[in-house]
């Protein structure tokens, strides 16, 4: 179950979390629930974005260990140091009842699972159409997330959101530099103003500006 978007696209999903130890904690989730969601994805066309999973990093929420799990296999679970879940498309998991566990250090009341619409690529630079074109496959695949009839009164997304691995990354659009502090959001008509954008180096996420 999803919880209201927050800013930049992202969901926050309900997990049952399980106390293992008084040191490591396992939050385990019904692998069909992120089935569901990726069956949205994969039944429709977006070539320039994707859905993505993850874990908030927070001082009490670090993942160290994860798996798949069924009532007769175990396969690991990949993720990445920013804790973003790689998590497979498979009806055989489905129909085996499959479960999502992390392991994390720390409280797992403090840790949630996020789900975000992003680009499944990233640029050093982005003209004004390949903008619009993410911004159109953006508001596509989260109509197709919201189901009927609910995608028909979702407003259409503000806009595009930047984030950087670093603060002090370089911003140029239309040869102008652009303050920096790791972030940058582009409303869609500074987007329809704009000619082209320029990057030091690519953003490690690009994704919708939500702002309702």
């Amino acid at each position: 179950m999803f919880n209201r978007p927050l800013r930049h696209g992202l969901f926050i999903l309900s997990a049952a979390f399980v106390a293992s130890s008084s040191v490591a904690e396992t939050v385990s989730l019904e692998y069909v629930g992120f089935y569901d969601r990726l069956k949205q994805v994969n039944k429709q066309n977006y070539p320039l974005v994707e859905l993505a999973f993850s874990v908030p990093v927070t001082t009490d929420c670090t993942i160290t260990s994860g798996s798949i799990t069924t009532e007769n296999q175990t396969y690991p679970l990949t993720y990445t140091d920013q804790q973003r879940l790689y998590i497979p498309y498979d009806a055989q998991l489905k129909s085996d009842r499959g479960l999502v566990n992390i392991v994390v250090a720390g409280n797992a009341d403090q840790c949630a699972i996020a789900m975000q619409v992003r680009a499944r690529s990233t640029q050093q630079q982005y003209t004004q159409a390949e903008l619009l074109a993410l911004n159109i496959d953006m508001d596509r695949l989260l109509d197709g997330l919201q189901g009927f009839p609910m995608k028909y009164f979702r407003k259409p997304i503000d806009g595009i959101t930047f984030e950087f691995l670093t603060a002090d990354t370089t911003i140029i659009i239309d040869d102008v530099q652009q303050p920096s502090s790791g972030k940058l959001t582009l409303s869609l008509e500074q987007i329809n103003q704009l000619t082209h954008i320029t990057f030091s180096e690519k953003p490690n996420v690009v994704s919708p500006l939500v702002n309702h």
